[in-house]
């Protein structure tokens, strides 16, 4: 187990960097739909796309803490 503390860390970094962008980009994407710059999207599709946006960011930002608790109990096992 102690062989993939590497990997966690990392994965764990990544997911939260994918998780802030999904939620930057779903955020700047609504708030052009909102203000009309998308041609053919309603208001009720910038409401979908900001709802789908927080949905992946706080699916993805759920997966990291697992990982980072995941850290913490192997680290916790070796200290025993």
């Amino acid at each position: 187990m102690r062989e993939h503390l590497g990997f966690l860390k990392t994965s764990s970094a990544a997911v939260k960097v994918a998780a802030w962008i999904f939620l930057f980009f779903g955020i700047v994407g609504s708030i052009y739909i909102f203000l009309g710059k998308i041609a053919d999207k309603s208001f009720l599709d910038g409401f979908v796309n900001l709802a789908v946006s927080i949905f992946f960011f706080f699916f993805f930002y759920i997966i990291a803490k697992i990982a980072d608790l995941l850290i913490k109990i192997i680290n916790e096992i070796k200290k025993e």
